[in-house]
């Protein structure tokens, strides 16, 4: 049965204030488009969940979404800090729990697992047991060094983007892997984004690709140029000239408002920001032909 919808409608539907919300995707397939219009809805009270938050997570707090960010490595990637997420931390107006990488992707690995807990190898981050209460360490049982143990992480809603995928929700996505599929299969309601909409019959032609099915899936939404700034493997670049764009857009609260206003509720969706960033920008990110024109594949 085809779950394609709208992203507007997606967002309305599946996300609440108050939820713990994991937008995934290590260094591309970051999907800015559902954090962007999580914004125009007006969302609250949110529990921010990711492995590396980036610039989407800056964006969310400065909107007023979140009350928590539950993170491991928080930073404007190849740039410095995120200065709004730090700054709200620091002040004692966000919630925050910190990880190693390892120990975020064990949380999910447990709830995707239906367990209340995973045990993984102790690292050299000793300061995090120290910071969070919920890193834990415990004797082996069969008499080995402690281990550390991390709670079950299951988001309310995971938000995954990827480069295709058909109306059902099978989706293949390619290039670096982080945390996707064990955020989708530890969440309650998954919302996929994806920059094309394929017959089923390209999925299948290449199962290995397919790391998110179908059965888990809740909304499929068609939304190309989902994950710019960041990018999609194959389809277009990382704006690196974004990245230290945005370190000096959040330096004042005015300029961030002032962006926010700009791109994120002057834009009706995402059909229109990227219409708005321009072809000089689009020839800059060498934008790709989308792999349904290359084959003639043609309307779907």
């Amino acid at each position: 049965m085809s779950k394609l919808i709208s992203l507007k409608k997606a967002i309305a539907e599946f996300v609440n204030d108050g939820d713990i919300v994991y937008a995934a995707g290590f260094t591309h397939l970051i999907p800015f488009a559902a954090g962007h219009e999580i914004i125009r809805q007006g969302r609250k009270n949110l529990t921010l969940a990711r492995a590396t938050p980036d610039l989407i997570y800056d964006q969310m707090v400065a909107a007023g979404c979140a009350k928590k960010v539950i993170f491991s490595y928080m930073g404007n990637p190849g740039v410095g800090s995120l200065r709004i997420v730090r700054s709200a931390i620091e002040k004692g107006e966000l919630e925050w729990e910190e990880y190693s990488h390892f120990g975020m992707i064990t949380r999910l690995q447990a709830g995707a697992s239906g367990l209340p807990f995973l045990p993984m190898n102790q690292t050299g981050a000793t300061s995090l047991e120290q910071s969070n209460p919920l890193i834990k360490r415990i004797p082996d049982p069969y008499g080995g060094k402690d281990v550390i143990v991390v709670p079950a992480l299951n988001p309310d809603v995971a938000i995954v983007h990827v480069q295709r995928a058909d109306k059902n929700g099978n989706a293949h996505l390619w290039g670096i892997i982080g945390e996707q599929k064990e955020a989708a299969f530890a969440a309650k309601k998954v919302i996929l984004t994806t920059e094309e909409i394929v017959d089923e019959s390209v999925i299948r032609s290449d199962p290995n690709r397919t790391m998110i099915p179908a059965n888990i899936v809740d909304a499929v939404c068609h939304v190309p140029y989902a994950s710019h700034p960041s990018y999609s493997q194959g389809y277009y670049d990382r704006d690196n000239e974004f990245y230290l764009a945005w370190d000096k857009i959040s330096e004042s609260p005015e300029s961030v408002k002032a962006y926010l206003d700009e791109w994120v509720y002057g834009v009706k969706d995402r059909n229109q920001y990227w219409e708005k960033l321009g072809a000089k920008t689009h020839k800059r990110l060498k934008v790709k032909a989308k792999y349904s024109e290359k084959i003639n594949y043609g309307k779907y």
